[in-house]
């Protein structure tokens, strides 16, 4: 569990979605995960290049021609610019990073820039470069990794005991293609349906 100067700094950078306009707990947390995969590509891709050229391997950057897109461009660009290419080019990268089928794709289908304008964005980049320090400085990273993204979904439990946010479009979706209603379904034929699916997988 997150406690402290990390804790704080969580609380912050939700603060700063709250009071910039966006305040569905949902999507925070949803455009926080995107922001963060962002940046931990742009790390990635740099660790692997490093290691490829240290074991002498071929390695294509996924940022091949678009080096612009990479985090530690981005974040010096004025806000302004890092907005528009953010709405209009990293998220469209993101979601077409393995084509057009398959799992990845599926998900990321509706990935959408929800940040509502580019002086909140330029603050969030910072803020979550500014958490990225911080918990690069811990003994334990990779559990202070884990610990914030708990410490986030209970943010969300905690909205949803005080009703502040809606179940999305895309798990109702998700919901009514796995329950399979069918015209004069009563509650008990639709779990039996569902035991069985389930069982049978």
């Amino acid at each position: 569990m997150i406690t402290g100067e990390l804790k704080n700094k969580v609380d912050k950078l939700w603060e700063m979605f709250w009071t910039g306009g966006l305040t569905n707990p949902l999507d925070v947390i949803e455009q926080i995960t995107y922001l963060m995969f962002i940046r931990d590509l742009d790390q990635t891709d740099n660790t692997r290049q490093k290691e490829s050229g240290m074991l002498g391997i071929s390695y294509t950057s996924i940022f091949v021609g678009k080096e612009h897109l990479k985090w530690t461009v981005l974040r010096d660009k004025p806000a302004e610019a890092m907005y528009q290419t953010m709405q209009g080019e990293v998220f469209p990268f993101i979601k077409e990073l393995n084509g057009n089928s398959g799992t990845y794709a599926k998900y990321m289908a509706d990935a959408i820039f929800k940040v509502p304008t580019p002086q909140l964005l330029e603050k969030i980049v910072t803020s979550l470069d500014d958490m990225y320090a911080y918990i690069e400085k811990l003994p334990d990273k990779q559990d202070a990794r884990g610990d914030l993204y708990e410490y986030m979904l209970s943010k969300l439990s905690t909205a949803g005991t005080n009703g502040q946010f809606r179940t999305p479009r895309h798990i109702i979706r998700m919901m009514v293609e796995l329950l399979d209603l069918q015209p004069g379904d009563t509650i008990s034929e639709i779990k039996t349906r569902y035991l069985i699916q389930r069982n049978a997988a």
